[in-house]
């Protein structure tokens, strides 16, 4: 029984891999789920199987994309001891990662409209949104931040985020767009810092 789970394991990991390349060179609509089945060498019973109809199978891949960029985040986060340095880099790390090539057609251009824009959101805030809720909440217990709403706070700022990153990833050079984004991003988070007088 254990083997049969571990193949079906590897079976699902392989459809993913191979359907996220699809979906990040051909987009959504110009990717067939017979050209998934044949490249990752399964039959397309086994491909329906796992995953119900195209929209399943990118939904699953949209929430790997969503899910590995919230642990970057996190990831990225954690290399400070320092909470507000933590959110700085929480925040390049967000829009780094979504402006790579094998993430930003899958979660800015077909994301949204594929998945509807209340599942798309649903999925940003159980993964970076998440990440960055808890990181204003530590913030303000420490008393870095003013008392004011740490949801509206994370919306405002998860999509000051979002919009930067759709602006990045439609120019042909982000190194510089991001250094630009992020200058912008630290004076809007500036302003909910506490004055020290």
């Amino acid at each position: 029984m254990r083997r049969n789970q571990s193949e079906t394991n590897e079976t699902i990991q392989l459809l993913l891999k191979v359907a996220r390349a699809h979906f990040t060179e051909k987009g959504f609509a110009n990717t067939t789920l017979e050209e998934v089945a044949d490249h990752a060498n399964v039959t397309r019973g086994a491909l329906y199987h796992h995953f119900k109809n195209k929209q399943g199978l990118f939904l699953a891949v949209l929430d790997l994309v969503q899910t590995e960029i919230g642990q970057r985040v996190e990831e990225e986060a954690d290399r400070s001891d320092d909470p507000w340095e933590q959110l700085l880099l929480g925040c390049r790390a967000f829009i780094a990662a979504v402006v790579e090539t094998q993430n930003k057609r899958i979660m800015l251009i077909d994301g949204p409209s594929v998945v509807g824009w209340e599942a798309w959101r649903e999925m940003d805030e159980q993964n970076s949104m998440s990440h960055l809720s808890e990181q204003l909440v530590v913030l303000q217990e420490k008393g870095v931040i003013k008392p004011v709403s740490v949801d509206a706070m994370t919306h405002a700022i998860s999509g000051a985020l979002n919009e930067c990153s759709l602006w990045v990833a439609q120019l042909p050079e982000t190194a510089g767009s991001l250094e630009e984004t992020m200058e912008v991003i630290t004076g809007m988070l500036n302003g909910f810092k506490v004055s020290v007088l």
